[in-house]
């Protein structure tokens, strides 16, 4: 992975589909993933929504099993924005075949500490999600998720 002059990240086999001002997708349809990355420490949950509604056109027009989230420019952790992901958007993305997800956390510890209370809650909170159908790894950089 290297950075471009732009601060862009340029990653080898992969393609830009489309950026705003919170978020960047590439996608490498050869190998069947979608990479997520958000520019921003926090992404109102309107272009949060918007974002991934984006990604599951994309989604929906190709053929992707592997899904990397690159979260690490987060300062904020939003728990509705969560919990649509969570719930409504992987539900509706394994039917498409994304089975396998990749996150990559911001390296704080409180941060990382929210984000594994908010799933436990929401694991029990809807037992019979699909979390157990997925593949679902944390990452330390986007090299790693791509080779797990």
């Amino acid at each position: 992975m290297e950075t471009t002059s732009d601060n862009q990240i340029s990653i080898e086999g992969f393609e830009q589909k489309f950026q705003s001002r919170f978020a960047t997708v590439y996608t490498n349809d050869t190998k069947g993933m979608i990479i997520c990355t958000l520019n921003r420490d926090y992404v109102p949950i309107e272009f949060f929504k918007e974002t991934f509604n984006q990604i599951s056109e994309i989604i929906a027009a190709g053929s992707y099993n592997k899904f990397i989230f690159d979260k690490r420019s987060l300062r904020t952790f939003h728990q509705p924005s969560m919990e649509w992901y969570f719930i409504h958007w992987k539900k509706d993305m394994l039917d498409y075949g994304l089975s396998e997800h990749r996150k990559l956390l911001p390296d704080i510890d409180w941060f990382k500490k929210a984000v594994m209370i908010a799933k436990d809650q929401l694991m029990e909170q809807y037992p019979s999600n699909i979390i157990k159908k997925l593949n679902i790894r944390y990452c330390d950089n986007i090299e790693e998720a791509i080779a797990s």
